[in-house]
Order: structure tokens, then sequence, then C-alpha cells
């Protein structure tokens, strides 16, 4: 069996794919509190696969609830180089139609500042380069993937990360359109800044489920039509992460792995004990 190790982060389901073998609940204790559920591992054509469901299951937890820090503490610690993240997003594109696929290549952060979205203080400081915020090599794996199953998919875009619960006022998904944005979402965004410093690879696959508030002659959104789209999605998705997994090399190429090289800038003499120990997975090898 490989040894490559591929996290898939997104809702209920996704764990029951058919193929999947071996199939184990592992319970991961973390510095940062408890991940979102137990983890599913299992093996998919002799790939090692790592899912979790960051509402947890029954989605019990608001986007600014997540514990994304355990999440992505957690699947480092189950071995994972790359992490395929599936979300519902509104579309802000005509050309993004409900039930379309994207995968996006830029963020927009319009979260408030609550979450806690960098493993780093308590006397250690870094700053992780984060101009290209996902892996350009598993995305386009993604993009490939999608194209082979069959899914009308679009290529880059910018996804633009509110912090909900409620969905956007007309006003401001109008504006969001004028800064020619793609997709709007919840939550790709603070797991992309986690898995940059954790030298974790992080594509998305990104179902569109509505035309967010903005298009005059569409519904608004509802949770109902997100649902109901997601719903129907869900095979679409597996089929996508089934032709990725067959796709993705062993050995990682692109520069994920190496992202915190130079990131840390606190003399390590002076880092506390218990704050190297509790990031000995995530940069253990740079302290």
């Amino acid at each position: 069996m490989s040894e490559t190790v591929i996290g898939v982060i997104g809702g209920s389901g996704l764990y029951e794919m058919e193929g999947l073998e071996d199939i184990r609940r592992i319970r991961v204790e973390t510095p940062f509190g408890d991940p979102s559920d137990e983890y599913v591992t299992g093996a998919l054509n002799g790939v090692r696969m790592a899912f979790l469901p960051r509402h947890g299951r029954g989605h019990r937890y608001l986007p600014s609830e997540v514990n994304y820090r355990a999440n992505i503490y957690g699947m480092k610690k189950l071995g994972v180089e790359r992490i395929i993240s599936v979300s519902a997003v509104g579309s802000l594109k005509e050309i993004i139609a409900p039930g379309h696929i994207v995968i996006p290549d830029q963020f927009i952060d319009r979260t408030k500042g609550i979450r806690k979205d960098t493993f780093f203080g308590d006397g250690i400081v870094a700053h992780a380069g984060f101009a290209d915020p996902v892996c350009e090599i598993l995305s386009e794996t993604l993009f490939e993937a999608a194209r082979t199953a069959g899914a009308v998919v679009h290529k880059g875009g910018t996804y633009v990360c509110m912090e909900g619960p409620a969905f956007s006022t007309r006003a401001e998904s109008l504006m969001y359109r004028g800064r020619e944005a793609a997709v709007i979402g919840m939550t790709n965004l603070t797991e992309a800044k986690l898995a940059r410093e954790a030298e974790i690879c992080y594509g998305i696959i990104a179902l569109s489920t509505d035309y967010d508030c903005w298009h005059e002659h569409h519904e608004d959104v509802t949770v109902e039509a997100v649902i109901k789209i997601i719903h129907q999605n869900v095979a679409m998705a597996k089929n996508i992460i089934r032709q990725a997994v067959a796709s993705i090399a062993a050995e990682r190429s692109c520069a994920c792995g190496s992202a915190m090289q130079y990131a840390i800038i606190t003399d390590k003499s002076v880092i506390p004990a218990e704050t190297k120990e509790k990031l000995a997975p995530i940069v253990g090898k740079y302290l």
C-alpha cells in the first residue's frame, strides 16, 4: 500500500465511498482541543485516506465554531500530506451555474478576526507565504479529475470567505461581483491558512449550489436549495476524489512541503519548551 496519505474535509457521506477498504474511526487528541469529529480512515485503491466532516456528524458546528486548528493538526498527526476540501459555495458569476464545480485558486478574506487561523503565538512568531494560497499541482489534478468524471468544471477563480452564519445581503453580493470574485463560502480560507503552516498541500472542490442573492432571475439562496444541490453532487464529488487519488504521485514536487522553512523569525533559543513541544508535528524539523 502507498505511504501517501490523502485527507478529505467535507460533509457527511464522503467516507462512504464505494471501494474504501479497511475502514476505521480514529479520535485524535491535539493541543488545540478536539477536532470536529472522529477521522474515518481507509484505503482506496491502495492509497491511504483520512476523512473528516468539518461541521461534525449531523452538522453541529457553525463555520465560526469549527476548530480548524485541531482539524488540520489532526490531519498532520495522521501523516496527511495533501488535503482535498469539498464544500458548498454560492456562485458570483452567471457562467457558474448551480451544480457546477469550481477549483478556486485565490481568496478574499471577509471573516471578522474571531477565528483561530494560525498555529503560532505563545512565544513563537512565523509568517507564512500566502500569495498563492492553494497548491497549484493538487488543484490542477482536481481540475483534470473533475473533467474526467464528467463534471462541468471551472478552473481558478477567487473565493470570498465570509463569516456567516447568515448569507450575504444583496448589496454585499453585488459588491463581491464587482471585485470579480467567482464564489462565496464560509470555511475554506481558514483551512488553507493552517494547511500552509502545516506544510500540507491544499486544494478545493467547490460545489456551486446557488447564485447567492445577486441574480434577479433566480430565487435568493436558501438552506433548502443548498442541501438539494449538495445531495445531487455527492456522487460527483466522490467520483472526482476517486479520479484524483489515482492521479496523485507518491512524491510531492511542489513547494508546500517546505513552506515554513524560512517563515519562523523568533530566535529559537527564546521559544518556550512547551511551545516547541506543541508545534513539533507542525514545524518541529525547523526547531
